[in-house]
C-alpha cells in the first residue's frame, strides 16, 4: 500500500537526514514541479535569472536570508543557463530553494502545488503538442538551452506569432508555421517571417538542436 504523502512529510520534517539517505537523494530536473519552483524563486527574487550575475546575486541573497549555501553553478544548471546541465538535482538544493521561495521544504512545496493544480487549470506542462489540437488564441511557452524562452500564440492554419521572447533570435511579432512541439526534441519552424524585416524571404528556423525543448507549456486561450 502506498505511503500517504502526509506521512512522507512527517518523516521529512522530523528525520530529514534519514529521509535524504534512505528515501530519495536526487530528483529529476525536468519534472513540472521543478519549473514551478523556478518560477516561485524568481517571483520571490523579483526578477528572472537570465545572466551569470543574476545567479551570483541570488546566491548572496539566499546566504544572507537563509544562512544556506548553494553554488551559482548548481543554479545555472538547474535553470538551463549552463549547457552542462544534469539530469537530476539534489534534495538539499530543492529544500533550500523551496524554503527561500515558499517557506517550506521541497516535499511540502510539491504537496501544496498539487493541491493548487487540482483546482487551477490555467496552464499545463505537457510532453507534446499537436497543432491540429489547438484552438485559435491558445498560447505555448517554449524553452531551450541556453536559457532561451518564448511565448507564442496560435493564429490558426498551423501558424503562430511570437509574443514574448527572452535571449532568442525570435522576437515579438515574428510568425512561423509549426505542426508539433515535442519536449526533448528540436523544434522545426517553417515559413519563418521576422517582423523587423517584412520584405525578407521566409526561412526555416530550428532551435534546440542539441538538447531539444527543455520547457513546453500549454496555456488556454485568453
Amino acid at each position: 500500500t502506498p505511503v500517504p504523502p502526509s506521512l512522507f512529510s512527517l518523516i521529512h520534517s522530523f528525520f530529514p537526514e534519514i529521509f535524504r539517505k534512505f528515501v530519495i537523494m536526487n530528483i529529476r530536473s525536468d519534472i513540472p514541479e521543478i519549473f514551478a519552483l523556478r518560477e516561485r524563486v524568481e517571483n520571490r527574487f523579483g526578477r528572472k535569472l537570465l545572466i551569470h550575475s543574476d545567479f551570483l546575486d541570488i546566491v548572496a541573497v539566499i546566504e544572507m536570508e537563509q544562512r544556506q549555501h548553494v553554488s551559482e553553478s548548481t543554479l545555472e544548471r538547474l535553470w538551463g543557463y549552463s549547457t552542462r546541465g544534469y539530469a537530476t538535482v539534489s534534495m538539499r538544493t530543492l529544500d533550500v530553494l523551496a524554503e527561500y521561495s515558499s517557506g517550506c521544504r521541497w516535499v511540502e512545496f510539491c504537496e501544496s502545488l498539487h493541491r493548487t493544480m487540482a483546482v487551477e487549470s490555467g496552464y499545463f506542462n505537457v510532453e507534446s503538442i499537436l497543432t491540429s489540437e489547438l484552438h485559435v488564441g491558445d498560447r505555448v511557452s517554449l524553452g531551450w538551452l541556453p536559457n532561451r524562452q518564448c511565448v507564442v500564440r496560435y493564429l490558426g492554419d498551423n501558424r503562430f506569432v511570437a509574443e514574448v521572447c527572452h535571449n532568442s533570435k525570435m522576437q515579438p511579432g515574428d510568425t512561423f508555421i509549426c505542426h508539433q512541439f515535442v519536449m526533448g526534441k528540436e523544434l522545426l519552424m517553417t515559413d519563418f517571417r521576422q517582423a523587423s524585416f517584412p520584405d525578407a524571404l521566409p526561412k526555416t528556423y530550428v532551435v534546440g538542436t542539441t538538447n531539444g525543448l527543455t520547457m513546453l507549456r500549454l496555456h488556454g486561450g485568453m
